[in-house]
């Protein structure tokens, strides 16, 4: 990194804001703090998931912002690096809830890639994404994570559908039907699962709740109405994303589950109800 780069960092670390911060995590902490105590209490048993994953999750939030207070300073040719390394980790995360299926994680990342890169690169273009370091890798990691839920969902559905529906699948293969067109429902039900989430919020668009990047910007002082509008267009970013990337990675990972002589895989089966 350039001595600009490490300037800005110094910058950052020095600025009072950061002490009010620790304040409000030591505030934050107290509060999490008593719901300990509760669970304690009540023999609840994740008392020690709590500790550890709030400790765990403090480390990492503030080492990204230590990494993204670098970046900013860096040329803007970074931040294809470090999307393509959050679209690696996030199909490494979100693929072990298909470990079962063959080629899930070959499928996680084609389909993350993808359905991100489509929607990243056209809200860019469109301008709804300035092509600064601070917006590609803030808005293009919600847009990443998005896609990764999503296929988390997918890939553990697609499963429990093949697991629940196994006697049926195997009963129209035998009878001659396409392998693509005997999978095509229980591809249908995944994605429409994984989307359910999105589809949800959407909903609830300015209803139950104003999402926190609008909320952001009203406190930064923007314009209510466009802030709302700005709101509308991340939200629907996010569902392409989620979109895409459900339906390329469950489409992938149907071709995997059936054998060349076109039934189902009993290995891929036999790990699955284990």
């Amino acid at each position: 990194m350039s001595e600009d780069a490490l300037a800005t960092l110094v910058e950052h670390a020095s600025d009072p804001a950061v002490i009010t911060g620790f304040v409000q995590i030591a505030i934050a902490v107290v509060l999490a703090a008593a719901v300990l105590v509760l669970t304690y209490l009540r023999d609840l048993g994740f008392g020690r998931e709590l500790i550890t994953t709030s400790s765990r999750g403090l480390v990492q939030i503030v080492a990204t912002g230590a990494v993204i207070g670098l970046l900013l300073a860096a040329h803007i040719a970074w931040a294809s690096v470090v999307l393509a390394f959050m679209i690696a980790a996030a199909a490494w995360i979100s693929h072990e809830r298909g470990a079962d299926l063959p080629g899930s994680f070959r499928a996680s990342l084609l389909a993350i890639g993808v359905g991100s890169a489509i929607v990243i690169a056209s809200m860019a273009v469109a301008g709804a994404i300035e092509r600064t370091m601070r917006d590609l890798i803030v808005i293009g990691s919600m847009v990443i994570a998005m896609a990764m839920k999503t296929n988390s969902l997918a890939l553990e559905r697609f499963t429990d559908e093949l697991s629940s529906n196994r006697a049926e699948i195997e009963a129209v293969l035998s009878v001659g039907v396409p392998p693509e067109r005997v999978v095509s429902e229980h591809v249908s039900t995944s994605v429409y699962a994984s989307l359910i989430p999105i589809l949800d919020r959407l909903k609830s668009l300015g209803v139950v709740s104003i999402p926190g990047l609008m909320a952001g910007m009203i406190i930064a002082g923007a314009n209510p109405i466009y802030a709302a509008q700005y709101q509308f267009v991340i939200m629907l970013m996010l569902f392409s994303a989620a979109a895409v990337t459900s339906m390329v990675s469950t489409l992938l990972v149907s071709r995997y589950v059936f054998t060349e002589a076109k039934q189902l895989d009993n290995d891929v089966l036999e790990s699955i109800d284990a």
